[in-house]
């Protein structure tokens, strides 16, 4: 019966580690902080994380389809330089749509090389972060970016408004989980996601289009990041044209975290967005602690090794290897 226990605690550990160490952190910094689970600092952690989760959402179909996406920070700077520059040229009418065509693109040739050409994700991904920021300053001519009338125009609505006392980009990550959520879990594109991240062998041999399921991953992956992307421009009206440089670490963090494996078919949207609560409420309790922003890297890289642990632990059913 004790070595029956000890396997069961494994596994608990194994499957619900993340989220036992994430109720230790809010309970320690509630303790150390009574402002930690106020209401307006609850709702500014989920406000001040959806850009981040916006990204995340799309991120997961790509980590579930057993691929990464390295490129999603890079890519969120030029969509927000994009539709800031187009705003005061051909207006916020035609400029959020001209703004999503070109993103899109750059998803587009992303999943052509993965899906159709089958080069590794991580080295694709990897060159198009540096080939994108390179174009993102090439667009710009290396300035930053402002709207020249703030105060004339209703661009600000989607980072800065709000419906119901409830902030705008909340209810556009919330609004998108939801409708991501229902694709993959109940839809037939869903399954195939799945299926080509489970086992893409099999997967191709049962009569799914293996190529098409990364594209189309790659291709809602780029959505998302050019939504993230409008949010970020309206929020502030203005942008560095590095806006979003370093964002992808955080983002595959928050996908594993919310238990999205990197070995591929495993993961929901739920579990994402709880990802990206549990990074953005960690960092905002260091910071109500009094800690550095620049301890917030070390702790998130933490995060993700003792994520990528608790994953392959699960897949094993205990926490330690038999090898010594």
């Amino acid at each position: 019966m004790a070595s029956m226990t000890k396997a069961d605690i494994g596994g608990m550990l194994a499957r619900q580690g993340i989220l036992i160490a994430f109720a230790v952190f809010i309970i320690g910094f509630t303790i150390a902080n009574d402002r930690f689970l106020s209401p307006d600092n609850v709702m500014g952690v989920i406000r001040s994380s959806a850009i981040l989760g916006v990204m995340a959402l799309g991120v997961t179909f790509v980590v579930i389809s057993g691929n990464l996406d390295l490129s999603v920070g890079s890519m969120m700077s030029f969509s927000t330089i994009v539709v800031l520059d187009l705003h005061d040229k051909i207006g916020p009418f035609l400029a959020i749509p001209a703004m999503f065509a070109m993103t899109l693109c750059l998803g587009a040739f992303i999943g052509f090389l993965v899906g159709y050409l089958k080069l590794n994700s991580l080295i694709v991904t990897l060159g198009m972060l540096s080939a994108i920021h390179g174009l993102t300053l090439t667009y710009s001519g290396g300035q930053n970016m402002d709207i020249a009338d703030k105060e004339g125009t209703w661009f600000g609505v989607f980072g800065q408004g709000s419906a119901l006392g409830i902030p705008v980009p909340i209810l556009i990550f919330l609004a998108l989980a939801a409708l991501l959520g229902i694709i993959l879990a109940k839809t037939a594109f869903g399954r195939k996601v799945y299926a080509v991240g489970g086992n893409g062998t099999a997967a191709t041999f049962s009569g799914i289009k293996r190529a098409r399921i990364v594209f189309l991953c790659y291709i809602m992956s780029s959505a998302c990041v050019a939504v993230a992307g409008l949010i970020q421009a309206s929020r502030s009206m203005g942008s560095q044209n590095t806006v979003g440089q370093g964002l992808e670490l955080d983002v595959l963090a928050a996908v594993i975290l919310g238990g999205a494996s990197l070995l591929g078919g495993s993961g929901t949207i739920f579990k994402t967005v709880i990802g990206v609560l549990i990074l953005g409420f960690i960092q905002n309790g260091l910071l109500l602690l009094g800690l550095q922003f620049y301890v917030q890297n070390v702790v998130t890289w933490v995060i993700i090794i003792l994520a990528v642990w608790l994953d392959i632990a699960a897949k094993r059913g205990k926490l330690w290897s038999n090898i010594a």
